[in-house]
């Protein structure tokens, strides 16, 4: 994910601290998403397009899986802890994710809601320690089941479960296949998800 924190067009800076309240009534007339990080807008930068090819790709792949459309979504919102949120470049939703999203005007899972059942991020240059650290604690508070890191930088496929509030990783390269225990059916190797050119047989 490519987030910067330059100043924004109605005059936040990376010193100026913004409530939650505040996040989700923000609007600073462009098109501009932004993460939120103690109070601080991220802006988010345009993907590389290996990062756009593994985050579409995947969600195709989940679709061909069965995973009904209403549980698949990329860039949608989560307020993860305190004035804290993520968008990640994929989520799959849980059945009661998705009935509570149901007719939503903005795609943001609130805290009161069902957790996701997994979100996946796909490092971008320079931004390393914000998905391998601060996300990896976020989403693991938040109880999400699993959380894919995908490194392209790296080569590299991490897998995080969720046990007793904490993730285990493995972490996968090469023709190892992953294994995911909330998607047995999941087949693919960390070489076909980092080059993002595959398809279900």
């Amino acid at each position: 994910m490519a987030i910067t924190s330059d100043k924004t067009s109605s005059g936040f800076t990376s010193a100026t601290r913004m409530t939650l309240e505040q996040f989700l009534n923000y609007d600073d007339g462009t098109d501009t998403m932004y993460e939120l990080e103690d109070g601080v807008l991220l802006p988010m930068t345009s993907e590389g397009e290996i990062n756009r090819l593994i985050a579409v790709s995947l969600l195709i792949y989940f679709a061909q899986l069965g995973i009904p459309a209403s549980r698949l979504s990329m860039k949608t919102e989560i307020v993860t802890t305190g004035s804290r949120v993520r968008i990640p470049d994929l989520v799959v939703f849980s059945e009661e994710l998705a009935v509570a999203l149901e007719g939503a005007k903005r795609s943001i899972i609130m805290p009161a809601m069902p957790f996701p059942l997994l979100v996946i991020e796909v490092v971008s240059p320079n931004q390393s320690s914000r998905d391998y650290r601060y996300k990896r604690s976020e989403y693991a508070a938040r109880g999400i089941s699993e959380y894919w890191i995908i490194d392209p930088i790296q080569q590299s496929v991490h897998i995080l479960v969720w046990v007793e509030g904490y993730y285990e990783a493995q972490v996968y390269v090469g023709d190892m296949a992953i294994a995911s225990p909330i998607f047995p059916q999941f087949h693919l190797t960390a070489i076909q998800v980092l080059h993002g050119s595959y398809a279900i047989s």
